[in-house]
């Protein structure tokens, strides 16, 4: 029986799935957040994922040549310091704020690789929508929240661009149980003094919780919907995450935007999907063989998935 019978769900529900997980985990962050800070969050979420990753993938130690340790800690440093300034950034701005300011990190790296300078035009835009957003003009945007988000937008950026080296040599779930104890690491620098003190069994269950919506879910999800769509649509439709972000603050966080921060959102995911025409690569074949996972379960190099 092939996968497509095995699962019924059309890729491009499973691509929402996941993108809602995402949007869950961080919403439901908030109320970790002010038990054991956004720090202490960030550390308890990526430590408990590298634990599942470890559980359910070898890390492809063997594999790894010296010219890819730089990258790989590069990709881990990044992952923890972004966790952790997308965290701090919800505990002072509305969540989908925070996302679509995160989102101009790839939107940017994508105009910029595009070496068209009609694509700059996209980032341009959603920088439009995000100061709909934050309506500046009334005087009472958070500076810090946004100066978080925006930290958090460069470390998206620099993950992308380190996950697609790592992409060009490792396949599978393998990379993960590589960068996310790193990042788990560099989150418990600051993670455990601010969460010293406050840790209990509700707390780590609600981590595990949190952990599990992501990094574990919304991967698996994901690497099943690039198995049945082109990487392109996928980054096409993954433009509507900001969107989503508003949607849950709004329903779980009752964060309500106003029109004008909704229009600010629409112009977001519109230059999010713009922005992927003609945005396909072609990825360089692997170095050597790498075993960690099945050719099938490879993730296109063209687009990397979040782990944090």
């Amino acid at each position: 029986m092939t996968t497509r019978n095995r699962i019924p769900v059309p890729p491009w529900g499973l691509a929402v799935a996941a993108m809602i997980s995402v949007q869950l985990s961080s919403a439901f962050s908030v109320n970790l957040i002010s038990e054991v800070g956004p720090a202490g969050t960030a550390w308890l979420r990526l430590s408990l994922g590298a634990i599942i990753f470890l559980a359910i993938a070898r890390p492809p130690l063997r594999s790894v040549r010296r010219h890819d340790v730089p990258t790989l800690l590069g990709l881990g440093i990044a992952t923890g310091l972004m966790t952790i300034m997308f965290l701090a950034a919800i505990e002072r701005i509305p969540l989908g704020t925070t996302v679509a300011i995160e989102f101009l990190g790839p939107l940017t790296v994508a105009a910029v690789r595009s070496h068209n300078r009609r694509a700059l035009a996209w980032p341009v835009l959603a920088l439009v929508g995000v100061i709909l957003l934050t309506e500046p003009w009334h005087g009472q945007i958070d500076v810090l929240g946004v100066l978080f988000a925006t930290i958090a937008a460069a470390g998206w950026g620099a993950y992308i661009l380190l996950t697609q080296r790592i992409g060009d040599r490792f396949t599978g779930i393998g990379a993960l149980s590589l960068t996310v104890p790193v990042a788990a690491v560099t989150a418990a620098i600051v993670g455990i003094p601010q969460a010293a003190g406050h840790l209990s069994l509700g707390v780590l269950v609600a981590a595990l919780g949190v952990a599990l919506l992501m990094p574990v879910l919304p991967f698996i999800l994901e690497l099943m919907a690039l198995r049945r769509m082109t990487s392109t649509a996928f980054g096409t439709l993954m433009s509507l995450e900001p969107a989503f972000g508003v949607l849950l603050g709004l329903i779980v966080l009752h964060q309500q935007p106003s029109i004008v921060q909704f229009i600010g959102i629409a112009l977001v995911v519109f230059a999010g999907a713009a922005s992927q025409r003609g945005g396909a690569r072609n990825p360089p074949p692997l170095a050597e063989p790498i075993t960690t996972a099945p050719a099938p379960d490879a993730v296109p190099a063209d687009r990397p998935i979040r782990d944090a």
